[in-house]
């Protein structure tokens, strides 16, 4: 009776253990699922393109030639609202109620003007994206979505770089292998008269 009630005992609290384990991993596994959801919420949700003026000008068509475009590579429209767009400056522009639709983007100028579904305008009066600087999307919650550098930093300059040095190396290898499909069938045909020429000389 003795082992049996021992036994029954050691039984008892592995089980509770593993319960406790068990209890103490769901809502881990739970958090990170909700991570992962988040993240892949907005994931489509990316900056374009970048349009800095050099020349301080402070009139309304210099201030909106300055934007940066935010784009919706997914197919599903997101509600922009309460995204943020900053500079390194910690210059900050909040979206107001914008559903962008998949496959579309809107452009945040620097000057004043009447926001529609393509363009909205921060309202200030003065440029705020300098030569060298960064731009920062934020979701809703403060979360980093996506940022673009240029200038002194590079990072759009070095993409640009890479997409060159990419495109010439993709025209060189077409280049090298027509040539060599060039050369092989001048050796074809090379190789065909000599046949043929041979078989002239034996009739």
């Amino acid at each position: 009776m003795s082992a049996s009630y021992a036994t029954r005992r050691l039984l008892a609290a592995a089980l509770a253990a593993g319960a406790l384990i068990g209890a103490a991993a769901v809502p881990a596994a739970a958090h990170d699922g909700d991570r992962r959801d988040h993240r892949g919420r907005y994931s489509s949700i990316v900056i374009g393109d970048v349009q800095h003026e050099s020349s301080r000008g402070r009139g309304r068509q210099d201030l909106n030639r300055e934007w940066v475009e935010v784009r919706n590579t997914g197919r599903h429209s997101v509600e922009l609202r309460g995204f943020t767009l900053t500079d390194s400056d910690g210059n900050r522009y909040r979206f107001n109620r914008l559903r962008l639709d998949g496959r579309s983007s809107v452009k945040v100028h620097t000057g004043h003007g009447r926001d529609t579904h393509r363009d909205v305008y921060q309202n200030r009066r003065h440029q705020i994206w300098d030569e060298s600087d960064t731009a920062t999307l934020r979701d809703d919650h403060g979360n980093v979505l996506d940022a673009e550098s240029w200038g002194r930093r590079g990072h759009r300059d070095d993409r640009n770089n890479r997409d060159d040095r990419s495109h010439r190396n993709e025209r060189n290898n077409r280049d090298d292998r027509s040539h060599r499909n060039d050369r092989n069938d001048r050796g074809d045909r090379g190789d065909r008269g000599d046949r043929n020429e041979r078989g002239d000389r034996r009739h």
